[in-house]
């Protein structure tokens, strides 16, 4: 099959790393939140490999900030989510959904506290900018919402901290999970927080001016040639395994976190202020009637989900899925499905409608990794 290649104009931006995307042999692109997003280098799976056994540096410039800024970001903040933020620290970061006034998901972001009145939220592929823009003006709020000139950098794999700490020193060992410092390169502060779009250990550097973008590439590539360090990217089927949801694929705003197995960071009660609370409420106490599961489909390697395949029982439509890939770890195909709650159950068997082939899928309690 032949795919149609993108065009590329000043409407689909380009990164302060996409040099050296472009140098390290990037096959495949996605757009994601306006901007170049590196899907494949060698092959998923040649590059699923290496994220689990070396160390890959990953252009997640598409994570774009929205940064709150003055008296009332805090409170701001607690408006956007129902995750109660009250205990939160500078220093810490928290997954948050963020949802609208009937309780569905908007994004699904990692809150960067950097002080009291100056946050960052990093995004998912959304335009949530104009959404709390509107929050803030309607509201009257003190606060300054605005994109800035932050580009994130991901290092991941089971070597990242050895290589963070050849270009950033011992102390970076220290960060703990969903936690940040402030550390200098080349006489630049840059934000840097353990955490990252995998399951196999890392790092995001939050990249303050575009202009040092390509240095630190550079930098990282030169200190991690013994480590064999590759440019990488999200990995499809690591991401499946792992049970990591993408806005957009697995779960839109027409889906509450309780659906999408976020209940856990919600805390409805108590997050007051939060404008979707008293729908999440309700939903809370009534509780979903379909759930994100992991889903196992029997037989050979899937294409690709490009759209909702219809998960059914007897004939009959109980679920979808939205994510799914061959896992040669587990020698299975693995995906990620929005399932009724009759048939949610552990060792459930449905039929999936797959673009090749009806196949037999089980539906499992818990992801692979």
């Amino acid at each position: 099959m032949n795919i149609p290649l993108l065009s590329p104009s000043r409407r689909l931006r380009r990164t302060p790393f996409s040099d050296g995307v472009e140098a390290a042999g990037v096959k495949a692109y996605t757009v994601y939140n306006h901007m170049l997003l590196p899907t494949m280098f060698r092959s998923v799976e040649e590059d699923y490999r290496h994220l689990k056994e070396a160390v890959q540096i990953w252009d997640v410039s598409c994570e774009r900030q929205v940064e709150l800024r003055g008296p009332d970001a805090g409170r701001l903040m607690q408006m956007l989510t129902p995750r109660d933020l009250r205990g939160m620290t500078a220093g810490q970061c928290y997954y948050v959904p963020i949802v609208d006034e009937t309780g569905g998901m908007l994004n699904d972001p990692v809150a960067v506290k950097l002080a009291e009145d100056r946050w960052w939220i990093s995004i998912a592929d959304s335009d949530l900018l104009y959404w709390v823009n509107a929050i803030a003006h309607g509201w009257r709020l003190d606060v300054l919402v605005d994109e800035p000139d932050v580009s994130p950098l991901a290092i991941q794999g089971p070597k990242a901290d050895d290589l963070m700490a050849r270009v950033f020193g011992e102390g970076v060992r220290d960060i703990r999970f969903f936690r940040f410092d402030v550390m200098d390169f080349q006489g630049r502060d840059m934000v840097i927080a353990r955490s990252g779009y995998s399951k196999q250990g890392g790092f995001e550097i939050y990249v303050e001016g575009g202009d040092i973008g390509m240095p630190l590439w550079n930098a990282l590539m030169e200190a991690g040639r013994d480590l064999d360090v590759h440019a990488g990217c999200p990995n499809l089927i690591e991401r499946v395994e792992s049970g990591l949801l993408s806005y957009g694929n697995d779960m839109t705003d027409d889906n509450t976190p309780h659906e999408c197995g976020l209940g856990r960071f919600c805390n409805t009660q108590s997050a007051i202020g939060c404008i979707g609370r008293d729908a999440l409420l309700r939903v809370a106490k009534e509780g979903p009637v379909q759930q994100i599961r992991p889903i196992a489909i029997d037989g050979p390697p899937v294409p690709g989900c490009d759209r909702y395949w219809p998960l059914k029982a007897n004939g009959k439509v109980v679920g979808r899925i939205s994510s799914a890939a061959w896992s040669p770890d587990f020698d299975t195909n693995v995906a990620i499905g929005m399932v009724r709650m009759t048939h949610w159950d552990e060792g459930t068997e449905l039929e999936v409608e797959a673009p090749d082939q009806a196949r037999r899928a089980v539906v499992h309690e818990t992801f692979w990794n």
